[in-house]
C-alpha cells in the first residue's frame, strides 16, 4: 500500500512539473519567439516585372505589453533580410495598456523607419490603435502610407501596376462598404488596362463577409491571434469578436485569397502557447491560381 501511495505521489509530482514547465514557457518563451511563414501565391497573367513580388505582412505587435524596442529592432532586421517590395502592418501596432509618451512615439517611429523596402510600407488601424492619437504620427515618421479607407497603385518597371487598398478597424463604427466607396470607384473607372492585381488590407478578417462588392484578389488580415493559444485536436481557445468566422491562417472564398497572419504580440494577458508569434510573406509568381 505504502509503494502505491508512493507511486502515486511520484506520479503527482511529474504531472505538475510538466504543468508548471508548460506554462512556464507559454509566459516567458513563446511569446518572445519570432517564425517567418512564407507562402507562394500564383497569379496567372502576371507580368514579368512582378514575377517573385515580395509582400511582408506583419500585424498585432500590441507594443508595450511584451514587445518593446529592442524586441521591435529585432524584427525590423529580420524583415530587412526577406528584402521585401513592400511592408503592410494590418492593425494593432500598440496594445491599450501601453502608457504612450511623445518620447516612446518617437522611438517607436525611428524603428519602423528603418524597414527597407523597394517599393513602399503601408498601414491601417487595429481596435487597439484607436485609442492612440500618435498613431498617425508613428506611421508617417516611419514613412508609412497611412491606408485607412484609402488605396495606392504600385508600379515596377513597367505600366502595369498593383493596386492596394485598406480598411481602417471596425471599431469606428463607419459602414464597410461606404469606407471602401472611392477605392471601388476607381477601380471601376478602367474599361481595361486596369491594375493586374488588387490588394485589401484589414484588420479584423470577419469584415470580409460584409463587403458587397469585392474585387480584390488577395485580402490580408490580422487581429485573431490565431486564438493566442491552440490545443492540439482542440484549436484555437481565444477568438475575438472579427475573427470568430475566419482565424485560420489561410481561405479560398469564391476565388480570392484571404490570408491571416497569427500576429506578432499577445493581447490581455501576456501568454501564447503552441502559436508561435510570427509574420508572412508571399511571393507572387506566374502561373495559374
Amino acid at each position: 500500500m505504502k509503494e502505491r501511495h508512493f507511486s502515486f505521489l511520484k506520479f503527482f509530482i511529474f504531472i505538475i512539473l510538466i504543468i508548471s514547465l508548460i506554462v512556464a514557457y507559454g509566459f516567458l518563451i513563446e511569446p518572445k519567439l519570432i517564425k517567418v511563414k512564407e507562402y507562394k501565391i500564383a497569379v496567372k497573367n502576371l507580368p514579368n516585372n512582378f514575377d517573385g513580388f515580395k509582400i511582408v505582412h506583419i500585424t498585432d505587435i500590441h507594443f508595450g505589453r511584451v514587445f518593446d524596442i529592442e524586441s521591435l529592432n529585432k524584427l525590423v532586421k529580420s524583415i530587412n533580410e526577406q528584402e521585401p517590395d513592400i511592408v503592410v502592418l494590418t492593425g494593432d501596432l500598440i496594445d491599450k495598456d501601453t502608457k504612450m509618451t511623445s518620447e516612446l512615439s518617437s522611438k517607436i517611429s525611428n524603428s519602423l523607419s528603418k524597414l527597407e523596402t523597394k517599393a513602399g510600407k503601408y498601414a491601417i488601424t487595429g481596435n487597439n490603435d484607436l485609442n492612440f492619437d500618435e498613431w498617425t504620427n508613428i506611421i508617417s515618421g516611419a514613412n508609412f502610407i497611412n491606408l485607412n479607407n484609402s488605396y495606392d497603385e504600385i508600379y515596377k518597371n513597367g505600366y502595369e501596376s498593383i493596386f492596394i487598398t485598406g480598411l481602417s478597424t471596425e471599431k469606428d463604427k463607419l459602414n464597410v462598404n461606404e469606407k471602401l466607396k472611392t477605392p471601388i470607384e476607381y477601380l471601376n473607372s478602367f474599361e481595361k488596362n486596369g491594375p493586374i492585381y488588387k490588394i485589401l488590407l484589414i484588420h479584423e478578417p470577419d469584415t470580409v463577409d460584409e463587403i458587397t462588392n469585392n474585387p480584390f484578389d488577395l485580402i490580408l488580415a490580422g487581429h485573431s491571434h490565431a486564438g493566442q493559444v491552440r490545443l492540439p485536436l482542440i484549436g484555437p481557445i481565444f477568438l475575438p469578436d472579427g475573427a470568430k468566422k475566419y482565424h485560420e491562417s489561410h481561405y479560398k472564398i469564391e476565388n480570392k485569397d484571404l490570408y491571416i497572419s497569427n500576429g506578432l504580440g499577445v493581447s490581455n494577458f501576456n501568454f501564447r502557447l503552441f502559436n508561435t508569434p510570427s509574420y508572412n510573406v508571399y511571393r507572387l509568381v506566374k502561373g495559374s491560381e
